[in-house]
């Protein structure tokens, strides 16, 4: 399961396109109007890189207890951006925004508690405020919810409340919840051992552009387990999840290319698939005999392919349409990834 990680602009993110529901009580519509003009106008001077200016606007909302400024004071303050870097500051707006319902804040402030940047980790404090934002809607607050009940950060796991908020933000459309939901689904953490379960929310997975959802959803399919066998249509999701540079897609690719299930038979793809997983970092000991008998002529062409291969950027495919248990082979062509670095995010 993924790590947690340090969004600095994810709050910022979620203040541009607020709906700005943070002023006093009683603030009349002119005044309501006039605050949050003023508040763009220190959005858009931060995304001009004035930060000093941006700041001043927006020290003065929250002193006014807007709660997007608040947060956004946050911001500043983290980041060091027009001030001083703070930690403390910043989680002292932080608190003014949350206390004033800001989802962004609450999330802040569960990620700091969490990477120890108040002193120490602290991943109880960092539970109750994902909870709070979870508790609001927030996918990425319900996801990371379920991460710290999947025992990440120490925590007790709590396989069941996982399983919760995994499906609270698989339902928003979070591809790694619903990567996640489909784990828990397929080893019966949290919920009854389902394949058909698991299947439906690696396939969601996949088609929102996830390599592991792909990968395992054509396991799945390949297999038989929980939707229907196809052994051609399995291979094709393994080899797209293989083709944006998924290592263990590469490696259960090469193998049905040395038995031709799926694929034709071809010892050469075999072996340069192999040789892209090992150089990713995964091992298979029956692939490293294969390379190791394979005829030199062969494993020279191999190795140039390997050399001449970039990876591709899955695509998000529209699901509205996706019937339940509906087999679907993935898009073409691929979209060309133009990043230098061809690791895969997952």
């Amino acid at each position: 399961m993924r790590p947690f990680l340090r969004i600095f602009l994810y709050v910022l993110t979620l203040l541009i396109g607020a709906v700005l529901p943070g002023l006093a009580a009683g603030t009349d519509d002119v005044a309501r109007a006039s605050l949050n003009q003023q508040f763009r106008e220190a959005v858009a001077l931060y995304q001009a890189g004035q930060y000093e200016q941006a700041f001043k606007v927006a020290s003065e909302l929250a002193r006014r207890g807007h709660a997007e400024a608040q947060a956004m004071l946050g911001v500043f303050y983290e980041q060091g951006r027009g001030v001083a870097a703070d930690p403390l500051l910043a989680a002292e707006w932080y608190r003014k925004a949350a206390k004033n319902g800001h989802l962004g804040a609450m999330f802040a402030l569960a990620m700091m508690h969490l990477d120890g940047r108040l002193g120490r980790k602290d991943p109880e404090k960092a539970r109750k405020w994902l909870e709070s934002a979870a508790a609001g809607g927030m996918a990425e607050a319900q996801y990371n919810l379920g991460l710290l009940y999947s025992g990440v950060n120490g925590l007790k796991p709590d396989w069941g409340k996982a399983a919760y908020w995994f499906l609270k933000a698989a339902r928003q459309g979070k591809k790694l919840a619903q990567y996640n939901l489909g784990v828990l689904y397929l080893t019966g953490r949290g919920v009854e051992k389902d394949f058909a379960q698991a299947s439906e929310w690696f396939k969601r997975a996949a088609l929102a552009g996830l390599p592991q959802g792909a990968t395992e959803y054509g396991l799945l399919v390949f297999r038989g387990d929980g939707v229907s066998k196809n052994e051609v249509i399995g291979a094709r999701w393994l080899a797209y999840a293989a083709q944006s540079g998924y290592a263990p897609a590469m490696q259960k690719l090469a193998r049905l290319h040395i038995l031709g299930r799926g694929v034709r038979k071809d010892p050469v793809l075999a072996a340069k698939w192999y040789l892209l997983a090992r150089q990713r970092g995964v091992r298979d000991a029956r692939l490293d005999l294969f390379l190791k008998q394979l005829p030199a002529a062969k494993l020279a062409k191999a190795k140039r392919l390997a050399a001449a291969f970039r990876p591709t950027k899955l695509r998000p495919i529209n699901q509205s349409s996706m019937g339940k248990d509906r087999l679907r082979l993935p898009p073409k062509p691929f979209y060309r990834h133009r990043a230098q670095q061809d690791k895969p995010k997952g």
